[in-house]
């Protein structure tokens, strides 16, 4: 079989933490990055070239500091072999640095992209190791690459991962507000330690979530989205959280968190609700002055996808 030249890879948003979910787990949006990786001549005195379009085109780096070449290295590092000289084009539809999973769409993308050009070496559950490794914790490599809504947690032999059911009447709303705030300094406003009650008060709401997920039970799901880890911290990061949430729920929305680091609110409601609540958070924050666009998506359910192009 002739080695393949070229592939195009599209890779998810995703959602993570889900409010009591910490790290732990995330869901695949269907908003989308795509990544085209064209192997070029060994010979060939440039050994990358990489463009970029679409959404803050501009801001993506095209040396090898951009992520997508990083994680692209990384595999090749991984499988012991030199990386190949390649062109990387980059079309991005996901927000940087909002909380929608950017940084974990080029891990996956930079991943996949390599391992279709080398042959698929590593199976998926190989990849996905290679890219929780890279990303630092599993919440939104994971549906990034699988799909749909995922718990990831570790075992002696490395990880356990599980589909969790998301009920169709469930709907995703996202207020994309035009700040930005970076997971490193989200991080730090958080405590080293917690507190037996709080981490007691998560597990209990964090299995209520799977089942309000699941079910769509709308009693469940409002009590299920409160959470004592990371959201009373971070929530102070960004300006008229509560008044959003206020507003959202008296849209119509069972629940308003962060959605990963932030700072794009997620609110979860029903199909019935949906462009009330969308109107209501996006109107709210631009009575603060405040800038956002609203997005109201659904569960990707494929994940990452490649198409071999030559």
């Amino acid at each position: 079989m002739s080695a393949v030249s070229s592939v195009c890879v599209t890779v998810p948003a995703t959602t993570a933490n889900l409010g009591p979910g910490f790290d732990c787990i995330g869901a695949a949006l269907t908003l989308y990055n795509e990544f085209k990786f064209t192997r070029e001549e060994v010979n060939t005195s440039q050994k990358l070239i990489i463009t970029v379009t679409g959404t803050e085109a501009a801001r993506v780096t095209t040396d090898e500091t951009n992520l997508v070449y990083q994680a692209f290295v990384k595999f090749f590092e991984h499988i012991e072999q030199k990386p190949l000289p390649v062109k990387i084009e980059i079309n991005l539809g996901v927000p940087l640095a909002r909380g929608l999973g950017s940084s974990a769409t080029a891990i996956i993308g930079g991943l996949i992209g390599a391992n279709v050009l080398a042959g698929e070496v590593l199976t998926l559950d190989k990849v996905v190791e290679l890219a929780i490794t890279i990303e630092g914790h599993p919440d939104n490599v994971v549906p990034a690459l699988f799909g749909g809504c995922r718990l990831a947690a570790t075992s002696d032999t490395g990880w356990e991962i599980c589909d969790i059911p998301w009920c169709k009447d469930v709907v995703p709303v996202l207020a994309i507000p035009d700040f930005e705030l970076s997971t490193s300094e989200a991080r730090q406003v958080l405590p080293a330690q917690v507190s037996r009650g709080d981490a007691i008060f998560n597990a209990a709401h964090l299995g209520l979530l799977l089942r309000g997920l699941e079910t769509g039970n709308q009693n469940w799901l409002q009590a299920a989205l409160q959470d004592k880890l990371h959201q009373p911290y971070r929530k102070k990061l960004i300006n008229n959280y509560d008044l959003i949430s206020a507003a959202a729920l008296s849209a119509g929305a069972y629940g308003m968190v962060i959605s990963g680091a932030g700072p794009t609110l997620l609110a979860l409601t029903n199909t019935a609700n949906s462009q009330a609540v969308a109107t209501a958070m996006v109107s709210e924050w631009e009575n603060k002055g405040v800038k956002a666009q609203v997005q109201t998506l659904q569960i990707d359910r494929e994940g990452a996808r490649s198409v071999v192009q030559g």
